[in-house]
């Protein structure tokens, strides 16, 4: 006691205090503080507060522990900036312990990968027999080995609370109760990660309970850094599905992402390009089930042959290399070194070529760009998204904001878009728009599309103005050997709005619409689109769009005359 008390207050003890003082100064300096992922809206934000994008892979780690670190380096190697680990705890397949989770975690972190960790034995739940509880999963997480494991790794590691927690049996009162109980529970025990909840229905959620119950689970979080997956199989098997479901989010300003999803599943078709699509056009994180590995029914789903990342399968083609795949729009979170601003941020030297915007959908990141490429210096306090008007958000300054009970375009966004589109309500120093800007005659494809689709028509019709001062352009978005999507935008450029809208075309060939959105679609070729109240008026000088999905029917993809009144 007597020596501790003179080293109180010895030259040698204040030495000591002030070498020590500046080592931890000096530490601060070099080492980024990082504060955890957050969420800002519908946006998922990395440690340094900057949007990010989920562009990544499923790896079946629990049932090939043997094949993590190369398969993480081959996943890297793709361009994707993230990837979701299946982990076990024990009911089903063997349990993953607090030392394997360190190695998955530092293997994720050495090849720049955002680490999803998540448990799969609670897949299906009160529908699969050996599926366990959502709460057997958190006490997984909660666990001392894997508890130490994680904490310390917000950075680094989102918890994917349980994968596909419920089948098709649990009501969704059920979902929603057992689900805010596994989030408080996870926060109660002092997890500071970001956590990510599955959707009921075996991830499918086709009884809309994750949907319609969103709001109250992020809510429940007390941290309010809850994102939501949903996994889309044959569900989602149009455009217009996935392009609703998405939506639902996106215009309540809840991050969503798509956990899982295949080219078809069980047999059954997917429209996993609409999936592409969709996701690059309201910037929603992706993941594709799964590297390797799968058997049985779903060979299909393997991204590579055989774990052989020199031998892409059909599906691991498209979701890499095609038009709005990882390589092409995937990019590092900023704390790996990645920006936000350059394609140089991307593994990929290659730059997302463009697709047609349903004007119901947020902005992607080729449309966001520096404010002289259109409406520069406006001031106007509402945004012409592609024909339909929506405020300028006052907090949010890019992307899609939700404020005042409604969704907000981000001042940013909405200045890029091309003319006649963009801030309204102020002075505008009118840009011509930069050849980077999208066009509504020219819908590039990239050359490394997947051998069976066939890249898009750049062409499009316009047709003559009537008496009524309307005219129409049909847009051919994006084709593959069966099938394709485009728009048709109606513009009025009368001195006057104009309402009850129609436009008519018609296909030479065997080309056929099987799903629309944001029309009343009648006929059977012809086809007539009328509007649905509110888009069915068009002021002057504006613009609105609706889109479509079709088959071509063995035939070429067409771009037919199309007529408006």
């Amino acid at each position: 006691m007597k020596n501790l008390m003179t080293l109180k207050n010895s030259p040698i003890k204040n030495a000591l205090m002030k070498k020590t003082a500046l080592a931890a100064l000096a530490a601060a300096m070099v080492s980024p503080a990082f504060a955890g992922w957050s969420v800002s809206g519908s946006q998922i934000l990395d440690p340094n507060g900057n949007p990010f994008v989920f562009r990544g892979v499923n790896h079946a780690h629990a049932w090939y522990p043997d094949r993590l670190n190369q398969s993480l380096r081959d996943i890297a190697a793709t361009g994707a900036n993230s990837v979701r680990v299946v982990l076990a705890n024990g009911t089903q397949w063997t349990r993953n312990s607090g030392a394997d989770v360190t190695n998955v975690i530092n293997q994720c972190k050495a090849n720049k990968l955002v680490c999803v960790l998540e448990v799969h034995d609670s897949t299906g739940y009160g529908e699969s027999a050996a599926a366990t509880h959502i709460s057997k999963a958190t006490e997984y997480w909660l666990s001392s080995d894997i508890k130490a494991a994680i904490t310390g790794q917000e950075d680094y590691v989102i918890v994917n609370i349980a994968n596909e927690p419920f089948g098709n049996s649990t009501s969704a009162t059920t979902y929603a109760n057992d689900t805010i109980t596994a989030v408080r529970a996870l926060r109660s025990g002092g997890l500071k990660h970001q956590l990510m909840v599955d959707a009921a229905n075996w991830g499918q959620d086709w009884q809309n309970a994750m949907r319609d119950n969103a709001p109250a689970i992020f809510a429940a979080d007390t941290l309010k850094n809850t994102i939501f997956s949903v996994h889309m199989y044959e569900v989602y098997n149009s455009a217009s599905i996935v392009q609703s479901y998405l939506s639902s989010f996106q215009t309540r300003g809840l991050p969503i992402v798509v956990g899982e999803f295949g080219a078809e599943h069980n047999g059954s078709n997917v429209a996993e390009d609409a999936i592409l699509q969709y996701a690059q056009d309201m910037r929603i994180g992706y993941l594709g089930w799964s590297w390797s590995g799968n058997g049985g029914c779903c060979v299909q789903l393997d991204i590579t042959n055989n774990w052989n990342a020199a031998s892409l399968s059909t599906w691991g083609n498209f979701l890499i290399n095609s038009t709005n795949g990882i390589k092409a729009t995937s990019r590092l979170a900023t704390h790996f070194g990645g920006t936000q601003s350059s394609s140089s941020s991307s593994r990929s030297s290659v730059v997302p070529s463009s697709s047609s915007i349903p004007s119901s959908v947020a902005p992607s990141s080729s449309s966001i760009r520096s404010s002289s490429s259109s409406s520069a210096n406006n001031t106007g306090s509402n945004c012409n998204w592609y024909g339909t008007r929506y405020p300028i958000c006052v907090n949010t300054p890019s992307g899609w904001g939700w404020e005042n009970q409604q969704s907000c375009v981000g001042r940013t966004s909405c200045a890029a878009l091309p003319a006649p589109w963009g801030i309204e309500g102020g002075t505008t120093s009118s840009v011509t728009p930069s050849s980077s800007s999208r066009s509504s005659s020219s819908i590039a494809v990239s050359s490394s599309s997947r051998s069976s689709v066939t890249p898009p028509s750049s062409s499009s019709s316009s047709v003559n103005n009537n008496t009524g001062g309307l005219s129409c352009t049909y847009v051919v978005s994006n084709s593959w050997g069966s099938g394709f999507t485009g728009a048709i935008r109606v513009t009025n450029s009368g001195t006057s709005a104009k309402s009850n809208w129609a436009a008519s075309w018609q296909y030479s060939g065997s080309n056929r619409i099987t799903s629309s959105w944001n029309v009343t679609l009648t006929g059977s070729n012809p086809y007539t689109g009328t509007g649905l109240g509110w888009n069915s008026t068009i002021g002057a000088g504006q613009t609105v769009e609706f889109g479509f999905q079709g088959n071509t029917n063995g035939g070429g993809v067409e771009t037919p005359a199309v007529t408006c009144r």
